[in-house]
């Protein structure tokens, strides 16, 4: 454990020591200045959503042909993401952040936005959210998450970290697609290295690997800071075609202050969807919705939960129903303000390998997320290529947990490989945590295992089963 610094901690100040109190941070073996060091590179490492999330959602249209503008949603996004961060900090007290989620987005785009009007399609986030609160407070969710066997548990860490890492490559241009149907991921960009932008990367993830292994506090935030500024000179002298950088192409904005746009604030219909879509088509977008959600916060949970340290020896987090109620709660005011889903993401561990411990770190985040809403040009200074090293080494930190895991017994080893390897390949943290229960269930009913298996996995495994199967049920009823 690395030594305290009791005049950070607990100075003479009561502020401080009130600090320290409230959020535990001795008690849990950090900082004031750790929490705000990670607090500060969760944020700079998700702020692409703030970009991203407008983007995906502006692009599309509802079923009346209606778009969304981006720069209002980059202020909803940025908003909502702010304020249940907050609240999970202070309310949660675990250093995770809160954002518009990538899994569930899509899902608002590309399977409600076709059969209703964007506030109908906010409205299902919307009861989205109160399911999941609600599952919250009565306790179910928290029954599900301890149900879960611990080796899964370790898994979905594991799994979380070879998502993440795949994401920051991606991101960096230095994983790409093939150039044939064989070839379903290749090196670059049809098999070689190709662009500034991935050089960008590569220097950047030098940098944080070599101050990182030297213990220099702020390792990934200054490997961060030394690639955005090589970007923006690289993208100043040289001609770089902008869509090469992503979302965010790195200059240095005309303004760092522009006016918030609060037009979409609460325009959002709970309930029409159903009128509109159909009461079959809205259920099932909606058991999607919430399916996502759920699961893919549960993760997110785990796994950054894990790499914190926070988790007692079966699994169980601290304060767990008051983390899985704000992230209802993140789903419901996202809903609300047009700015997505929120739920606990996966950038967070970025922070949590700086040393972050406590919600003061999500406190420190989602007050930058917040003032976003006066600052959006400085959220399209760092482009994802220079925030893509930190995700790649937190996904390497977080494969460490992989030891945990006895190999040797089968009816471990498979659902674990099973959990770890399909979160990268599908680009999904639920489907890893499906395929692992589902098979998890399967082999323990093999052998013989029926009643030591606790039964609220049975129920899992069915509810999943629905899940995969969700397609030709919807072409059953001829939905798509």
């Amino acid at each position: 454990m690395t030594k305290l610094d009791p005049a950070t901690t607990v100075g003479s100040g009561g502020r401080r020591s009130r600090l320290d109190t409230f959020f535990s941070i001795t008690m849990r073996g950090s900082t004031i200045t750790r929490e705000i060091r990670g607090g500060i590179t969760t944020f700079v490492a998700m702020a692409y959503l703030i970009v991203l999330i407008p983007l995906i959602i502006g692009d599309a249209q509802d079923v009346t042909g209606a778009t969304l503008d981006p720069a209002q949603l980059s202020t909803m996004v940025a908003l909502s993401a702010g304020l249940t961060t907050v609240l999970m900090g202070v309310v949660g007290n675990a250093p995770l952040a809160m954002a518009a989620g990538l899994g569930v987005t899509p899902i608002v785009v590309f399977q409600a936005a076709p059969f209703m009007t964007w506030p109908q399609a906010m409205g299902l986030v919307v009861l989205e959210g109160v399911i999941i609160v609600v599952l919250a407070l009565t306790g179910v969710r928290q029954l599900i998450m301890d149900a879960i066997p611990r080796v899964l548990k370790q898994a979905i860490g594991v799994g979380i970290g070879a998502f993440i890492a795949l994401i920051g490559l991606v991101d960096a241009g230095f994983v790409g697609y093939g150039d044939n149907a064989s070839t379903a991921v290749t090196l670059g960009i049809f098999g070689k290295l190709a662009g500034w932008p991935v050089l960008v990367f590569c220097v950047g993830l030098v940098v944080m690997m070599v101050l990182f292994v030297r213990r220099v506090p702020g390792a990934m935030l200054i490997g961060i800071f030394v690639a955005t500024n090589l970007a923006i000179v690289l993208n100043t002298v040289v001609d770089i075609d902008p869509r090469a950088w992503g979302p965010v192409v790195p200059s240095v904005p005309d303004s760092i202050v522009a006016t918030p746009r609060f037009d979409l604030l609460f325009e959002v219909d709970v309930f029409g969807g159903f009128a509109r879509a159909g009461v079959v088509t809205a259920s099932v977008v909606l058991f999607t919705l919430v399916l996502s959600g759920f699961f893919d916060a549960m993760g997110t949970i785990l796994g950054v939960g894990e790499e914190a340290g926070l988790v007692d020896k079966q699994g169980r987090l601290p304060g767990l129903s008051r983390i899985l109620t704000v992230d209802g709660i993140g789903a419901i005011l996202g809903g609300a303000i047009n700015g997505s889903a929120n739920t606990a993401v996966v950038e967070s561990a970025a922070g949590v390998a700086e040393g972050a411990r406590t919600g003061l770190a999500s406190v420190v985040t989602g007050g930058l997320l917040t003032s976003l809403i006066f600052f959006t040009p400085l959220a399209g200074v760092v482009p994802v290529g220079a925030a893509a090293p930190a995700l790649v080494l937190v996904g390497a930190l977080m494969m460490t947990h992989v030891r945990k895991i006895d190999w040797e017994d089968t009816e471990i080893a498979i659902p674990a490989f099973l959990t770890i390897v399909l979160m990268p390949f599908t680009y999904s943290i639920t489907v890893g945590v499906a395929a692992g229960v589902l098979s998890y269930t399967i082999i323990r009913l093999a052998k013989g295992k029926l009643r030591q298996t606790h039964w609220l996995l049975y129920v899992m495994s069915a509810v999943f089963v629905v899940y995969f199967a969700l397609h030709p049920i919807e072409e059953a009823l001829g939905i798509s």
